[in-house]
C-alpha cells in the first residue's frame, strides 16, 4: 500500500487534452494540449507521458480524476469512459469533478463561475440550483462573470479535489451535461435487434 496518494487526473471537456500527476499533496507533472480533435488518439500517450517524467506507472495511482463537464459531449464522454476502464482495471477509485467545482478554487471572490458554452452561451449553476445553459445577456444579470480559467489550473484543481473525495467516492463518475445533444437520432426505422 503506497504511503500517500498518487491521483493521476485528465480532462477532455473543452478544446484542450489537458492531464496532471498529484503525488501527496503536490502537483509534480501538469500538462495541457490545446486541440480541436484527437483527444481519444492523445489521451493515453499523453498519460503515459506524465507517468514517465514523474518516474511512475500504473500500479503507483491510488485514484483517478476525471474531469466531467459541462461542454464537449464527445470530449466528456472520452475522458469519463477512459476514467471508468482505468479505475475496474486498476482496482481504485474513479472521481468525477464538475467544471464547477473545479473553477470555484481559481474564481476570485464575488465573481460567478461561467463555463463558456457555444454560440456565445455560458453553462452556470446559480447556488442551490440545477447547471442551466444560458445567453451572455442572461448571465451577465447574475453578476461579474469569471469566464477565463486556463486549462492548466483547471486540470491541477481536478487533480486536488479528486484526491480530497477519493476516500468518498462510491459510484463511478457520470457526465454532466446541461443541453440535448446536438446530433439528432436517425428518422429512419430502428434496427431490428437479434437475441443471441
Amino acid at each position: 500500500m503506497p504511503s500517500e496518494s498518487v491521483v493521476l487526473a485528465f480532462d477532455t471537456s473543452a478544446a484542450h487534452c489537458a492531464a496532471a500527476l498529484l503525488v501527496g499533496e503536490r502537483i509534480v507533472v501538469a500538462r495541457t494540449e490545446d486541440m480541436g480533435r484527437g483527444q481519444a488518439e492523445r489521451l493515453f500517450p499523453l498519460l503515459e507521458e506524465i507517468l514517465s517524467e514523474a518516474g511512475k506507472t500504473w500500479r503507483d495511482l491510488t485514484a483517478i480524476g476525471v474531469g466531467v463537464g459541462p461542454g464537449n459531449f464527445t470530449g466528456i464522454r472520452i475522458s469519463v469512459s477512459a476514467a471508468r476502464g482505468l479505475a475496474l482495471a486498476l482496482g481504485i477509485p474513479a472521481v468525477g469533478i464538475d467544471g464547477f467545482d473545479a473553477r470555484i478554487s481559481v474564481t476570485p471572490a464575488g465573481q460567478i463561475v461561467a463555463i463558456p458554452a457555444p454560440r456565445e452561451q455560458y453553462y452556470i449553476r446559480p447556488e442551490g440550483a440545477e447547471p442551466a445553459l444560458v445567453s451572455h445577456a442572461e448571465a451577465a444579470l447574475l453578476g461579474p462573470l469569471h469566464t477565463d480559467v486556463s486549462a492548466l489550473d483547471l486540470i491541477r484543481a481536478i487533480a486536488v479535489l479528486a484526491a480530497s473525495r477519493a476516500c468518498a467516492t462510491t459510484t463511478p463518475p457520470s457526465p454532466v451535461y446541461v443541453r440535448p445533444a446536438d446530433a439528432a437520432p436517425s428518422r429512419d426505422t430502428a434496427p431490428v435487434l437479434l437475441d443471441q
